[in-house]
């Protein structure tokens, strides 16, 4: 995609590519605010600005490589979605969510997030991740970064209580711990196979979100996580009532392949917008 980097922002003039509402509202990231044209998004200690006009989009940051990354601009995703398109089903979706990207987020940041997120809504999602952040996390003026796994290992069960994690709580304690001796950056050499066993093994960690995290953290866009949305769609696009998840999950992978990522992105964007 063709952006301008200059010294305070990147300007993004390929619209049909990039729309920071569609990215921030499929399911990704949960670290957001968005007003009118304005959006603020905080990845790890992170921030950044963007603002969307008629036929531009600014990025304004101090860390202007990692949200280039982040946003993963230099990824075409013309030709992604020329692809998609030709399965007749999905091609109404991928033009609904023509400006989706998906985010190359932090592993540890991912971790956390999709194990609060499971069986829980957006709002609640957010505040007990902004709650941690303030708790635990570096205090960056407008702003908190996310706690490091450092900072989390001083968090007791009643601290993730009193985030709002209920059940999830001691999921999250036990996680931490599990993490303590792990070296999360040599996750990038390992194999999927070895990532999700791994990730499987954490409580709270199903394969919908040990999928999710895949997805959202080490860019593995050969996964399809499947939630209430997608299991919809599964049951649209075959005609079925199948709720067998880990099968269906299995089936979509078959059909889209190594561009499932992407598809169940735009599946899930367009029916929850639509439906």
């Amino acid at each position: 995609m063709d952006f301008v980097k200059l010294k305070d922002r990147i300007v993004i003039e390929d619209l049909s590519q990039f729309n920071i509402q569609q990215i921030l509202d499929c399911g990704q990231i949960f670290r957001y605010n968005i007003t009118d044209n304005i959006a603020e998004v905080i990845s790890k200690d992170k921030y950044a600005k963007i603002i969307s006009h008629d036929k531009y989009v600014e990025i304004f940051s101090n860390n202007l490589d990692y949200f280039e990354n982040f946003f993963d601009l230099n990824n075409d995703y013309n030709k992604i979605k020329n692809v998609l398109s030709k399965d007749e089903f999905l091609a109404k979706c991928v033009q609904y969510g023509y400006g989706i990207r998906i985010l190359n987020q932090d592993l540890f940041e991912m971790i956390v997030s999709f194990i609060i997120s499971a069986n829980n809504n957006i709002k609640r999602i957010k505040n007990s991740l902004n709650h941690l952040s303030e708790k635990f996390g570096d205090n960056k003026g407008s702003y908190y970064a996310f706690p490091t796994l450092q900072q989390l290992k001083k968090a007791t069960v009643q601290d993730y209580i009193d985030a709002g994690l209920g059940y999830r709580a001691e999921y999250m304690y036990d996680t931490i711990s599990k993490l303590t001796d792990k070296d999360l950056t040599e996750f990038k050499y390992k194999s999927k196979e070895e990532r999700l066993k791994f990730l499987l093994n954490l409580k709270g960690v199903g394969e919908k979100v040990a999928y999710c995290i895949l997805l959202f953290a080490l860019h593995e866009t050969s996964v399809f996580p499947v939630d209430t949305w997608i299991n919809k769609v599964y049951n649209d696009l075959t005609k079925t009532t199948s709720t067998n998840r880990k099968a269906i999950s299995k089936d979509l992978i078959n059909r889209y392949k190594d561009l499932s990522g992407y598809a169940q992105q735009y599946f899930f964007y367009y029916y929850r917008s639509k439906k």
